[in-house]
């Protein structure tokens, strides 16, 4: 008889093996008629309603946070001139994708999660393949390509208000001067810094949905159940979300040269 702990691993591969299953089903399903537009439309407004009051608020205070703590460094590194420059980027490529990704998955996530979960407790899943309907395409390809969507949104948003905050305290509360804010900016910024942002955010939005509808499509028996998958997805996303980052951010700087390089 095997050993517990040797059933855990193998365990935890199949449910890897399932979510993956489950993206290849969501990508085979996107392009397949009817495409639900009003149920996508719905879960568009419902995620971006749920997300983003939260997400101006968390990228005010962490923009406040990178350009305060990057702010002191610089100064004892004797490197005022670029503090532009390294709160931008910090924003820009690690913090707002970051911030979107979690709330996301901690917002939309948790929602979709539980009404597939109680949907599935309902058995309303499985009067749908009886009629013949896809439960992939009619519910879980509307809510993956919201997630996605609103992800790259609130990503430009969490930009915008991030860096604005971040210049605010530097200007205000650390008596930096605008034009060395912006010329610090200026000089090691790219296009590229904008894009893998937004790469970051549509990744961080279809791992996010594909997470919570597998969760949500197969909780453990029972109403209790559906709160446990719902704890189960929020966890899952967030290692997720953390791989993907790690993955995307090598794979831009080994291709994507610095400024000036």
């Amino acid at each position: 008889m095997s050993s517990p702990l040797l059933l855990a691993p193998s365990a935890a591969l199949r449910e890897v093996g399932k979510v993956f299953a489950l993206g290849l089903d969501v990508a085979r399903n996107t392009f397949k008629r009817p495409f639900q537009l009003r149920e996508f439309i719905e879960q568009l407004w419902f995620i971006a309603s749920v997300s983003i009051l939260p997400a101006a608020l968390v990228s005010m205070a962490f923009g406040a946070v990178i350009s305060l703590q990057l702010g002191s460094l610089v100064r004892q590194i004797g490197a005022q001139s670029f503090t532009g420059a390294a709160s931008v980027l910090a924003n820009v490529q690690q913090a707002s994708p970051i911030i979107c990704a979690l709330l996301i998955a901690g917002a939309g996530g948790t929602a979709v999660c539980a009404d597939l979960g109680a949907r599935t407790i309902r058995e309303e899943i499985d009067a749908l393949e009886v009629l013949g309907i896809s439960p992939v395409q009619r519910l879980v390809v509307p809510r993956v390509l919201a997630m996605a969507i609103v992800a790259v949104l609130l990503n430009g948003l969490i930009t915008i208000v991030g860096v604005s905050g971040g210049y605010f305290y530097n200007i205000v509360l650390q008596g930096g001067t605008p034009g060395a804010y912006l010329a610090g900016f200026s000089q090691l910024a790219q296009p590229a810094d904008l894009a893998i942002g937004a790469i970051k955010a549509v990744f961080f939005g279809i791992a996010a949905g594909i997470v919570a509808s597998y969760r949500g499509l197969n909780p453990p028996p029972g109403p209790k159940g559906v709160g446990d998958a719902v704890n189960q997805a929020v966890v899952i996303s967030f290692i997720m979300v953390f791989m993907i980052n790690m993955v995307l951010t090598v794979l831009y700087l080994a291709i994507v040269p610095t400024k000036g390089s």
